[in-house]
């Protein structure tokens, strides 16, 4: 059966207003059906038709950064009712951005011009591409009458050459459209945009600057629906692999359960508890997948992340003979130095279309969520693992009690955040420390999770939290952001403000690049202090909805939590936190000495 994508009716306008930013972040309308500083049938234009495919797939807001190749182009996504202009302070942001939305929304999207603005934002592209996110890259080019004609065009490297942009997108996207024509306009756009919604990757679309006002007959009627022919699993295929994977599972004595970041991509995450809920094995995560699955599960260890995973998750989860890992990343980071103490000849490995059990059969063409479900009519109930689990567990500790007004201790911090979570808010943690003390917090059901582990770009934070808080209403985001990587996107606050947005962000104050300290120290790691309360409040300049606190106690942090969550619960709440330079989390330490072990080999002389 197919997969529609979107339902027109529920895209169509009530009214003919156009939605357009405002000045402090909300939404104003312009009444009438046409931005004035467009001419022509506004209907039948490129410009209209990927406006209005962007809101059919569910993007009703979109990233940019302006520039003269893009400027046609964004007023006609302007005038498209019910897709939002975002306007950010540069390209790498609004890439995160539309990755932290993608994550909430299933897709995101982002304009930006020619090279100058496309090479700005591949690295947010990238690191999409690694996480699975569909995103719309969506770039302003050329005029189409410079194709061909061996002329130098600002904004480029000096060549008569135009492809140096889409060359440099082929290896972060699944899919690249340069459209310089309107004779295939229509079919570039809509298999750049089915692309990514199949592939769950990143697609770039060129549209030349003088094309999206252009009436063309292909456009001249509301685009149909997204009709996506779902992918089917091989039927024996699947078959040999259930029954495969049931005797091998059925013959373990204490099988576990351990869910992988791919998860999301296959869609299978109901599948998987479905699974949990049939075995009863222990269950738990790799850090990658936290929030995936809910933690209230009545078998959940936590987080199996080797060395540094929850306090005795990892010893259940090595110790067992026979281990189902769904969706897993194995890489330096996941794996703590490829430390993990596993064997492969005791994993099933199930990937989105393919299950492997332990050094072989391989089962191809079979999907995860269909394997999941079948599986778990099959698999025979065992607590054996949850039971030894329930017999070496000791509750954790509490930090110990602050003495008055002494400075305040991240532990501490973390005790308070967990405060602070519900099913109304979701959790964005930053690359660095927050990472591991993030990763320490139980999720309340239905509160959201994420953080960038495979691609791990310092700064990413701040725009996701923008494009996540954009997409989400009905959570408050609290974002973890090291001092580091504040630095490195800080100015997106600024749209956060004018977005009317209410996150609460939590700013590490403690001197520098603390996970790079733990890997390999040096000088480089130490940064200039900024006073990033006094910054925020510059940014927000009287005109907006923002309050900010600096705290250095546990006293201090307490009233503004307090102040966050009742007087301000309406502002963008920024808590700037100090703490001491080496106060960090003791997984960090042992997952930093391992990387670090793990960065360090020797070269093997062959």
């Amino acid at each position: 059966m197919d997969t529609e994508i979107g339902s027109m009716d529920a895209c169509k306008p009530s009214s003919n207003d156009i939605c357009r930013p405002s000045r402090n972040g909300g939404v104003s309308t312009v009444q009438g059906s046409a931005d004035p500083i467009i001419s022509g049938p506004l209907e039948c234009t490129l410009g209209r038709h990927l406006a209005r495919r962007l809101v059919q797939i569910g993007v009703n807001d979109v990233f940019s950064v302006p520039g003269d190749f893009n400027l046609t182009l964004l007023d006609h996504l302007l005038a498209e009712p019910g897709l939002n202009l975002v306007g950010c302070c540069n390209e790498l942001n609004a890439g995160y951005a539309a990755d932290g939305y993608a994550r909430s929304r299933g897709v995101g999207a982002c304009v930006v011009t020619f090279t100058v603005g496309g090479l700005s934002v591949i690295n947010a592209i990238a690191g999409a591409y690694s996480e699975n996110l569909p995103v719309i890259c969506i770039v302003g080019g050329p005029n189409s009458n410079d194709f061909g004609t061996n002329r130098i065009l600002h904004h480029t490297i000096g060549l008569p050459d135009f492809s140096q942009e889409i060359r440099c997108f082929q290896t972060v996207t699944c899919y690249q459209a340069v459209v310089n024509n309107l004779f295939d306009a229509h079919e570039l756009v809509d298999t750049a945009i089915s692309t990514a919604l199949k592939e769950s990757k990143p697609v770039y679309i060129s549209v030349s600057c003088n094309l999206p006002a252009i009436p063309y007959p292909t456009f001249s009627r509301e685009p149909v629906p997204f009709s996506l022919s779902p992918r089917i699993s091989n039927q024996k295929g699947l078959e040999a692999a259930v029954d495969a994977a049931a005797e091998f599972l059925n013959k373990a004595v204490k099988p576990v359960l351990v869910g992988g970041p791919k998860l999301r991509v296959a869609k299978a995450c109901d599948a998987f508890v479905e699974l949990a809920d049939a075995c009863c094995y222990a269950l738990a995560m790799m850090p990658a997948a936290k929030g995936l699955v809910p933690e209230h599960h009545p078998h959940f260890l936590g987080t199996y992340w080797g060395a540094v995973s929850t306090a005795f998750c990892a010893e259940i989860v090595e110790s067992a003979d026979a281990y189902l890992f769904v969706g897993p990343i194995f890489n330096d980071y996941s794996s703590v130095g490829y430390s993990l103490l596993l064997k492969k000849e005791k994993a099933i490995i199930v990937e989105p279309e393919r299950v492997v059990i332990g050094n072989g059969p391989a089962f191809g063409c079979v999907l995860m969520k269909d394997f999941l479900a079948e599986l778990a009519k099959k698999v025979k109930r065992n607590i054996t693992a949850f039971e030894n689990y329930r017999r070496i567990y000791v509750p954790e500790g509490k930090p110990l009690r602050s003495d008055p007004k002494e400075p305040l201790r991240v532990n501490v911090l973390f005790q308070h955040i967990q405060t602070l979570l519900s099913s109304e808010t979701a959790v964005i943690a930053e690359t660095g420390d927050s990472w591991f003390n993030c990763q320490k917090l139980k999720l309340p059901e239905g509160c959201g999770y994420e953080f960038q582990m495979q691609y791990g770009s310092i700064g990413w934070s701040v725009g996701a939290t923008l494009g996540y808080a954009q997409a989400a209403h009905d959570k408050r985001i609290i974002a973890c952001i090291g001092d580091g990587s504040f630095q490195v996107t800080a100015q997106d606050v600024s749209t956060m403000i004018r977005c009317g947005q209410n996150s609460i962000i939590f700013l590490i104050n403690n001197g520098g690049y603390t996970i790079e300290v733990e890997i390999h120290d040096g000088p480089y790691n130490v940064i200039k202090n900024w006073d990033y309360t006094a910054l925020v409040d510059a940014i927000n300049n009287g005109q907006g909805k923002c309050w900010t606190a600096k705290v250095q106690c546990e006293e201090e942090l307490v009233k503004a939590i307090e102040t966050a969550g009742g007087l301000k619960k309406d502002c963008l709440c920024f808590i700037e936190v100090i703490v001491h330079k080496d106060d960090t989390s003791k997984e960090l330490l042992e997952w930093g000495s391992r990387v670090s072990a793990a960065n360090s080999r020797p070269q093997t002389l062959k």
